[in-house]
């Protein structure tokens, strides 16, 4: 049995969830995501609180319950709150450029490379320290986007220099040594 599947999801004041057969729609003010859960659970609502429920346990659904339930209360949680994800680029001349929806970077390539923000995804680029502060109310698209972004020029072991997440610790390799 899951720990985490069998925890209620409570639906604060302001959260409209609607169930649909298979189909679960959360919206909040004028922001909404859909999610359609596997047919082996059944998700209720009732008194302000969300269940999902494994009526025939399996191997499969046993693993899926808990991840729905998860999803479920990040999609909550999304419209609600949001998600942030933070972005630093460290490097000497390194620096991005905010330009309509797309993000100008300069990162020790001979050219500058671009990359088209997705339209659900607010951006807001500071100055010094360099930053990106990606925010959105789905947390894996959120995710994926600080993740597309950081491949552009991941921390390279030896001066840390890139694109990483705020806080993230890069450890550094020894250079070579001198020959005696």
């Amino acid at each position: 049995m899951s720990r985490i599947g069998k925890r209620p999801i409570p639906v604060p004041e302001g959260v409209d969830v609607r169930i649909d057969g298979q189909r679960v729609r959360v919206a909040c003010q004028k922001k909404e995501l859909f999610w359609d859960v596997v047919p082996e659970l059944q998700v209720e609502l009732a008194d302000g609180v969300l269940r999902v429920l494994n009526p025939r346990p399996t191997q499969r659904t046993n693993s899926l319950w808990g991840t729905t339930r998860t999803l479920l209360d990040n999609m909550v949680t999304g419209v609600r709150h949001g998600f942030t994800r933070s972005l630093e680029i460290v490097g000497t001349g390194y620096r991005v450029t905010l330009q309509g929806r797309k993000l100008a970077f300069e990162v020790g390539f001979d050219h500058p490379v671009t990359y088209q923000v997705p339209d659900d995804i607010e951006v807001a680029v500071t100055e010094r320290p360099m930053k990106i502060k990606l925010t959105g109310i789905d947390r894996q698209r959120v995710g994926q986007v600080a993740a597309d972004i950081r491949a552009l020029k991941k921390p390279e072991p030896y001066h840390g220099k890139g694109i990483r997440y705020e806080n993230e610790q890069v450890r550094k390799k020894a250079g070579k040594s001198g020959a005696k």
